[in-house]
């Protein structure tokens, strides 16, 4: 396939010499040929040339959840990596969310197999524990040897703080990334949203900031104890933000995401019970807000993440006390993200941190495979229920005024276009 790219504003703070020039760009069989002011379409080539089109490498969600294989209903593979390369992802970490769970070697076969011919790239987490209950570590060796890129009990925290020990000192035999659920259930309790104000009001029972935090804080100090290589999902408090940063500071091998619906929402969009924002974490005060965000721009929170969780209907439309946890977030990931910060921000928060999950790494240049996400940062619009492509239609941001529209992406010699 030969595709040529018409004045296409690169975005690549690494490229001092194309960062936020126009070019046209010619893709031969899958690679970047040239690159250059003016370029002739040669014969059989495909012309993209798009309103105030511009180009970046491809970005990267490191916390995606599917359905296939048990829960088809929700999301199938096939069509959530369109989803996916829809919304500009060329890369997704697929969470172990299905039954049976991928706490085997054949499950993570099963599932880049099933992802082989798509043009996003799917890597799979497998469990850290077997069946995911928090008992017996799972094949970690097996899973990894098959293409796991990391070790994770989905959304279930490792109460057993000699497991997670044992974990972290196994995987330094294979550079491998274990995975630990900020939360102390015994603290945290029967809660369902932040405990707080809102709550109260609610009455609703509240998780306290501090089933987050001291969980935290001793996986940290576990972390110092082996000194292995730890990943913290989806925190929400700002004293979250801090511990990390303080463990940064000495040295540690840990790195965090943050869900980019607890940068936008607060707690205060609770009160009409609306179960589609019945998230986890949840969504917390404005307080963490603020230092969520200042942490993503320091540095501090290493991943934004859509934290994409497909839900059919019947999960959702129930009592908010038995409504499950989950919101799709891929489709407005990027609008979302750009009412927050600009767009050179953006496409860096989206295209770092690769090397943590050992993908490989590539450039926005002539020779290189072209792993590429189309954009265009300036188009305003509302996210209506049309905009949602996942099976699933459980998106808490409907309704909302969002900035930026994702034309799609280029790779694996595939280009997939809205």
């Amino acid at each position: 396939m030969n595709i040529l790219l018409k004045s296409a504003k690169i975005i690549n703070a690494q490229n001092k010499e194309l960062h936020l020039k126009k070019r046209d760009i010619l893709i031969k069989d899958g690679t970047i040929d040239k690159i250059a002011a003016k370029i002739e379409a040669p014969k059989d080539t495909q012309v993209v040339d798009l309103k105030n089109l511009h180009v970046s490498l491809g970005w990267l969600d490191s916390s995606v959840c599917f359905g296939e294989p048990g829960y088809e209903e929700r999301e199938t593979i096939s069509n959530g990596l369109r989803t996916a390369a829809l919304s500009g992802f060329t890369d997704v970490v697929l969470n172990p969310n299905t039954h049976p769970i991928a706490d085997s070697s054949s499950d993570i076969v099963f599932l880049t197999n099933a992802a082989r011919d798509s043009a996003t790239n799917l890597h799979p987490l497998g469990t850290m524990t077997m069946g995911g209950e928090g008992i017996d570590l799972a094949e970690l060796y097996d899973m990894h040897n098959s293409g796991a890129v990391g070790f994770y009990d989905f959304k279930s925290p490792i109460s057993n703080s000699n497991l997670l020990k044992i974990a972290l000192q196994y995987v330094q035999n294979f550079d491998g990334l274990v995975y630990s659920q900020p939360l102390d259930v015994k603290i945290a309790g029967k809660g369902l949203v932040h405990e707080g104000i809102t709550s109260t009001k609610l009455g609703l029972k509240g998780i306290p900031s501090l089933a987050e935090e001291i969980q935290i804080v001793r996986d940290l100090f576990i972390l110092e104890y082996t000194e292995g290589k730890l990943h913290i999902p989806t925190v929400s408090t700002a004293n979250a933000v801090k511990l990390i940063a303080d463990a940064k500071k000495k040295g540690l091998n840990v790195t965090c995401s943050v869900a980019i619906h607890n940068l936008y929402f607060t707690d205060e969009v609770l009160e009409e019970f609306d179960t589609t924002y019945k998230v986890y974490p949840p969504l917390r005060t404005k307080k963490d807000t603020k230092a969520l965000i200042k942490g993503v721009k320091d540095g501090t929170i290493d991943f934004v993440t859509a934290d994409h969780i497909p839900l059919n209907i019947e999960l959702k439309a129930v009592e908010f006390d038995n409504a499950t946890y989950g919101a799709v977030g891929l489709e407005s990931a990027f609008g979302l993200l750009h009412t927050i910060f600009d767009t050179e921000t953006c496409i860096t928060l989206l295209t770092q941190g690769k090397e943590r999950y050992n993908i490989a790494e590539n450039d926005l240049a002539e020779g290189r495979k072209a792993c590429l996400t189309l954009f265009n940062p300036d188009v305003d619009y509302t996210f209506e229920k049309s905009h949602i492509l996942s099976q699933s239609k459980n998106s808490m941001t409907l309704g909302e005024s969002l900035k930026g529209k994702v034309y799609g992406i280029f790779n694996n010699n595939q280009l997939i276009l809205n």
